[in-house]
C-alpha cells in the first residue's frame, strides 16, 4: 500500500523549474535511496514531500492524505503524526540533553510532558543510547549526534522517515553505523527515503530514484517491474 504519491509535481521558481513533472510512489516499508548531483532536484523534493513547501501544481499525498487540500494547521499536525526529519548537521540545541532534544520532536504531537521524556528515553535506547540520556551534544561523538537526531525523528514513530544526507557530515565507520541502523529501522516496517548525492550508498540500498535537471531519470522499482513483466511473458511462451 502507497505511503507516499507524486503525481505530474512541478515546483517552480519565477522562471526557473525546480521540478518538472516528478511522479513517485512509494509504499510502505520500502527503503529508497533518492540520488542525484547538486541542483538535480532532490531537495526540492524532500521539502515537498515533507510538507514543508507547496508544489506549483500535481498532487502530492502522505498516507492517504492530499496534502494539497489541506491547511497550513493541517500540515503541522501531518508531518507530527507522519514525518520524521534527519539532517545532515543534527540541529541539536547545545544546551538540552539528549533526552530533551528528543522530547523536542513530540512537542506538535499532543503528548503530555511528563510523557515526553518516557518516550524520549525508549527512542534512544533503541538508537542504541540508552547510556547517554543525560549527555550535551558537546560531550557525544559525531555518529551520536546523529542517533540523538535519530531518535528525535522517530520517537513520535513516523510513517515516514526522510534522511538527508545522514552520513554526509560522519567518518566512514560512524556513516556506517548510521545507514546500519537506518536498515534496522526499516526492517522493524518504518518507511525511509534517503536523500544522497552518495552513488555508492544509493547502490547499497533496494531501491534507487536517480534524479537530474529536475525530472526522475531512472526508478530501479520501474526497472525491476519491467524485467519481471519480461520474465513472466517470455516463461509463458
Amino acid at each position: 500500500m502507497s505511503v507516499l504519491e507524486l503525481h505530474d509535481v512541478v515546483k517552480s521558481y519565477g522562471d526557473v523549474a525546480a521540478l518538472g513533472g516528478v511522479s513517485l510512489d512509494v509504499d510502505g516499508g520500502e527503503l529508497v535511496a533518492v540520488v542525484g548531483p547538486s541542483g538535480s532536484g532532490k531537495s526540492t523534493m524532500l521539502n515537498i514531500i515533507g510538507t514543508l513547501d507547496r508544489p506549483t501544481s500535481g498532487t502530492v499525498t502522505i498516507a492517504g492524505n492530499d496534502v494539497g487540500s489541506m491547511r497550513d494547521d493541517e500540515l503541522s499536525a501531518l508531518r507530527a503524526l507522519h514525518i520524521g526529519f534527519v539532517f545532515q548537521h543534527f540541529h541539536l540545541q547545545p544546551g538540552a540533553t539528549a533526552a530533551e532534544n528528543v522530547a523536542d520532536g513530540l512537542l506538535y504531537a499532543n503528548v503530555p510532558r511528563r510523557l515526553r521524556r518516557e518516550r524520549a528515553v525508549r527512542a534512544l535506547e533503541r538508537v542504541g543510547l540508552g547510556h547517554r540520556v543525560d549527555h550535551l551534544p558537546n560531550q557525544l561523538s559525531g555518529g551520536e549526534k546523529q542517533r540523538v537526531a535519530i531518535a528525535r525523528a522517530i520517537v513520535g514513530e513516523p510513517t515516514i522517515l526522510l534522511a538527508d544526507e545522514p552520513t554526509g557530515a560522519l567518518d566512514t565507520a560512524s556513516g556506517a553505523s548510521i545507514l546500519a541502523l537506518l536498515r534496522e529501522l526499516n526492517d522493524a516496517g518504518t518507511t525511509v527515503l534517503v536523500i544522497t548525492h552518495d552513488l555508492e550508498l544509493a547502490a547499497s540500498l533496494p531501491r534507487q530514484v536517480r534524479m537530474r535537471d529536475g525530472r526522475v531519470e531512472q526508478d530501479s522499482a520501474a526497472r525491476d517491474a519491467a524485467e519481471l513483466a519480461a520474465a513472466i511473458v517470455g516463461g509463458a511462451r
